[in-house]
């Protein structure tokens, strides 16, 4: 699988100097804009070299040797190319290329096709109707239709520790820009389209044991395999977030139009998610969001979160929201109180924390060791506007302090959105940008643990029973 991230030579099949031609402009990226330094071969009609990409009529004219090939033509010569790869020896191939399963019959003999060389030959296909890979590491990315002016978003020069698992192209488009205003970065990014061959579950495998990810998140329309998908995900020690579509039968059948698979009852995917320790998270922006909670912060333990603000408004805000999320206002006592009363002018000591406009850093360094070194406290919704320097300086010390005692804080500034993100880009602290944001984020979190908890659970309950005693969902592949 690796193969398909770190190739060091690859073949554009389909890329052309035609106007408007997306082969190209996978070749013009690679060869130009990325750090990447694999070669790149462009096999089109005329055999024309395409951005410095040296051109051959056939995949079977070129000389050297080719780890991947990527496919970009009409639908209808995709198993003749895919066959010549074969011939060629190349056993990775992406098929980006529409028109199969989702394409009526036709599209599925074609499918079929192609399903009969890969098995024969021992080959490994991705897609097909699927953007590609990138790995932000070593630049590369066969994503099509990147220009020089959005090169930035798709292969800046950080990579993160957040890969992602991707039917749709437009999915990855929104995680990288949002990216570029955040903390986290992605890592490997991967759009499996319909999934012919390489489905979810063999990427969480190979996720789980790639070094540089931290966190997986994943938009899906189908489950494939649902056995194969349960089995994968309890082995998963990293925490995985995902978001499916098909909620409704509305939103099912588009799903299946666009990638040509089943959408699956959403309650048997719901339960899936529970069995196999899978986050399953509301929004599209929820995949982006929340691995900084993860990234940046130790794992919330507990249920019981004390909240600090200066604004009393956001005490009654936060408190709804935590006790409805299942979390807990944690409950202070007299002494914890006594404490926090010593540290300055504070409004209110109980929980929530009313700090008041008159702070000072001793201060907030004084009420962050209170709280943190509690036994009553598992986390800290810390809610400061940022009205002064100084409220930023102190969440940056914020951030030290949590690693320090081993407990998490999601931090919400009640500010403007713009304001929220241009400190976080500044300051590279895990803000968080709304009210609701922090306090799933702390849910998230918190779930993890658990889902943690309950596969080691089962792993030893696994190993007593005759034959696992495995069950899972019926109604996922």
């Amino acid at each position: 699988m690796d193969t398909f991230f770190n190739p060091r030579s690859v073949a554009v099949i389909g890329a052309s100097n035609s106007p408007f031609n997306l082969g190209a402009t996978i070749c013009r990226c690679m060869n130009e804009y990325s750090k990447w330094d694999g070669t790149v071969y462009a096999v089109n009609r005329k055999g024309e070299d395409v951005f410095g990409c040296k051109g051959c009529r056939a995949v079977t004219d070129i000389e050297g040797d080719v780890d991947l090939a990527v496919i970009i033509t009409p639908a209808g010569v995709v198993p003749d190319f895919v066959e010549q790869c074969a011939a060629k020896g190349i056993r990775r191939i992406i098929i980006e290329s529409s028109g199969f399963s989702e394409g009526g019959e036709e599209g599925r003999a074609l499918q079929r096709r192609i399903d009969e060389t890969a098995r024969e030959h021992g080959l490994r296909i991705m897609g097909p109707n699927c953007l590609g890979v990138l790995n932000a590491a070593n630049g590369f990315s066969c994503f099509y239709g990147v220009q020089p002016d959005n090169h930035h978003e798709f292969l800046g020069s950080e990579s993160g520790s957040v890969s992602f698992i991707i039917q749709s192209g437009g999915i990855v488009v929104i995680v990288l820009e949002s990216f570029l205003m955040d903390v986290v970065k992605a890592n490997k990014i991967v759009s499996i389209g319909n999934k012919s061959d390489i489905d979810e579950a063999d990427m969480l495998k190979y996720f789980e044991q790639d070094d540089s990810t931290q966190v997986v998140a994943m938009y899906l329309e189908n489950i494939k395999q649902g056995r194969k998908f349960i089995e994968t995900a309890r082995k998963m020690k990293k925490p995985v977030l995902v978001f499916k579509v098909g909620r409704t039968s509305e939103g099912a059948r588009a799903a299946m139009s666009h990638t040509a698979g089943m959408a699956n009852n959403d309650a048997v995917f719901d339960m899936a998610c529970r069995q196999a320790g899978v986050i399953r998270v509301n929004a599209i922006s929820e995949l982006h969001s929340l691995p900084k909670m993860f990234t940046h912060m130790p794992p919330l333990k507990g249920r019981r979160i004390a909240v600090f603000t200066n604004s009393g408004a956001f005490g009654g805000i936060t408190a709804d929201l935590l006790v409805q999320s299942g979390l807990e206002m944690a409950r202070l006592s007299k002494d914890t109180q006594e404490k926090l009363s010593r540290t300055g002018q504070i409004f209110n000591a109980s929980n929530p924390i009313d700090l008041g406009p008159a702070i000072s850093m001793q201060t907030f360094l004084e009420i962050f060791d209170i709280l943190l070194s509690s036994d009553e406290v598992d986390g800290l919704l810390p809610v400061p506007s940022l009205w002064h320097p100084m409220v930023i300086e102190a969440i940056v010390e914020l951030v030290k302090k949590c690693h320090h005692y081993g407990k998490p804080a999601a931090i919400y500034t009640p500010n403007a959105v713009h304001k929220t993100v241009n400190y976080r880009s500044k300051y590279q602290v895990p803000l968080f940008e709304s009210p609701e944001e922090a306090v799933r984020a702390l849910k998230v979190s918190y779930q993890n643990t658990l889902n943690l908890a309950m596969k080691q659970g089962l792993d030893g309950l696994h190993a007593l029973l005759p034959g696992g005693g495995e069950k899972t969902c019926a109604g996922m592949g």
